[in-house]
């Protein structure tokens, strides 16, 4: 799946996105036919034990990159950029982002947007670096804006609406719009022709992302926008008990999971 697949999908069919940051999980996600994968820098507060994504490095963001895309067929992999790896020098942005699809095999990069972001979609994309725009909540400017619904009033909405359009025609394939009204999102998506991807923004998307540890029911609460499909977490726990409790019993090992060598036996 590369960006001119996605961006045929505009208004034909629902995409599919789901975040991973490891093999196993990319394998799973992209056997299930899922049409994006995006590795987010949501790996600092699902998976490295951080309060919130502004911690995640470049260097942390290729790791877990590469190990996705190994495990990857058919879905786009696509790497979001952390916190401050673009937006104070273009050089240093262009080699950042430059280094997802280089060394760590990435199809796309994902960018937190703003108005700075605009002219470097257009000169990430003349250089062949596919970019998925982001508006709306945008967390890693959690500390000026905070965690809330963004684009609730008309001053605001229009100025999501307006920089859609303008990260549209500096060359980004798809959108994503985080924890907005509904029918902002509607508007947003009748205006565009690339495809537009809701988190937290109603049904009127062009597709929809979410966490996979939500997803899956690994994580211990869900966003109010998200949902639980599965209860990995009960499996998990269940599994872990008994593990310990076979341990402890001496259940486990048992025969079958031992091994013996009879040139051994007098060794002493």
């Amino acid at each position: 799946m590369r960006a001119k697949d996605i961006r045929a999908k505009a208004g034909e069919e629902p995409i599919t996105m789901l975040t991973a940051y490891d093999a196993p999980t990319a394998e799973l996600v992209d056997e299930a036919g899922i049409d994006m994968i995006l590795v987010g820098d949501s790996v600092g507060n699902v998976k490295l034990g951080h309060d919130s994504t502004l911690p995640v490095t470049v260097d942390q963001m290729a790791d877990h990159t590469a190990a996705v895309a190994r495990a990857t067929d058919d879905a786009m992999v696509i790497a979001d950029m952390p916190f401050l790896s673009i937006g104070a020098d273009e050089a240093d942005a262009i080699e950042n982002c430059g280094r997802m699809l280089k060394e760590a095999d990435a199809d796309a990069v994902k960018l937190e947007c703003g108005p700075h972001t605009v002219d470097l979609t257009r000169r990430l994309t003349r250089l062949g670096i596919p970019v998925q725009a982001h508006l709306g909540l945008t967390p890693q400017r959690e500390n000026e804006t905070g965690l809330f619904r963004q684009g609730t009033d008309p001053e605001a909405a229009r100025r999501i609406l307006d920089l859609a359009r303008e990260h549209e025609a500096a060359g980004a394939f798809s959108l994503v719009l985080e924890h907005v009204p509904a029918n902002l999102a509607k508007e947003v998506t009748d205006a565009l022709s690339i495809p537009t991807i809701g988190i937290g923004a109603g049904p009127d998307c062009d597709g929809q992302v979410l966490v996979i540890d939500e997803v899956t029911g690994l994580s211990e609460g869900t966003a109010p926008f998200s949902k639980a499909f599965g209860d990995v977490r009960s499996e998990m726990q269940e599994a872990i008990s008994s593990y310990a409790e076979a341990v402890e019993t001496g259940e486990f090992p048992a025969e079958e999971h031992s091994h013996y060598e009879e040139e051994v036996d007098d060794i002493y």
